[in-house]
């Protein structure tokens, strides 16, 4: 196999890195992957409302080889995810399943080979023409409002809101409340603040008052990512777009991230606010 010239080829020491990381952006049957001389790239789209991406950087793997400019197609999560686990997904202590990744090209299924103990598996996976990609064209020179917490903030308020509200408020702002959460659920109206200065806040920039809202049935598979992370970065733009940026560290310490972006829900009247 060695020998052969593959589009891609790839390997890494302990496969539950890409899984672990695939697993926070599942939320949809098939993914989309990009391969460049960067790393991988793994998105899922639904209803063109929301879309997840998930980055594996080259230096993550022990070998990461892209022949072309760039290498994409479209594969399902699910068989990838169970393919990736098939020695099971709990490890014993200093054991873990080595993987190499190879793909020729268009057309070609991609193959994994997973080894853990001695014991080798061969799985192929058929590839599909990849689809079109929304393009929400979030740029940093159009980012209004950003700020950068620490999870644990964030983890604790998708515990405390109210879910069965239909939406998530959000308010951005110089001056307070700063930043604000707020849902409207059964038991009525709940909000949670953040000072600026808060202990979980870790940058805070923003330079103008917006308050959007966001289908909660469309956050709701952000959270795990959320739940892996150490760190996000909330970001919005002037058509008030959300950017969730997860900042996750692997068992190797090393750095990885989830990136959600979300459409607003129809605009909302000043009187409803």
């Amino acid at each position: 196999a060695s020998g052969e010239r593959y589009a891609l080829s790839a390997s890494l020491d302990n496969a539950r890195h890409l899984s672990s990381l695939l697993r926070a952006v599942h939320f949809q049957d098939h993914a989309t992957c990009l391969a460049t001389a960067s790393g991988l790239r793994v998105t899922v789209e639904d209803a063109k409302c929301i879309q997840a991406n998930a980055f594996i950087q080259a230096e993550i793997f022990q070998e990461f080889s892209v022949q072309e400019e760039s290498v994409m197609f479209r594969i399902s999560l699910s068989v990838l995810l169970d393919c990736l686990t098939i020695f099971g997904t709990s490890s014993l202590p200093g054991t873990s399943t080595a993987l190499r990744l190879c793909y020729r090209g268009y057309g070609n299924p991609l193959m994994l080979f997973l080894e853990e103990g001695g014991v080798v598996t061969v799985c192929k996976i058929n590839t599909q023409e990849p689809e079109e990609l929304l393009d929400f064209d979030f740029c940093s020179t159009k980012v209004v409002n950003k700020i950068i917490l620490q999870s644990e903030g964030l983890r604790e308020a998708f515990a405390e809101l109210d879910m069965t509200s239909e939406v998530l408020q959000i308010t951005m702002s110089p001056d307070k409340p700063y930043f604000r959460l707020s849902t409207f659920g059964n038991a009525g109206s709940a909000h949670l603040d953040y000072p600026r200065d808060s202990d979980l806040m870790e940058a805070f920039h923003c330079n103008q008052t917006q308050t959007n809202r966001y289908k909660i049935s469309l956050l709701k598979p952000s959270t795990k990512a959320l739940a892996l992370s150490c760190k996000v970065s909330i970001r919005t733009d002037a058509q008030g777009f959300l950017s969730l940026q997860y900042m996750i560290r692997n068992e190797d310490g090393q750095i990885c991230f989830v990136e959600y972006y979300c459409c607003p829900d129809e605009d909302i009247t000043e009187a409803e606010l």
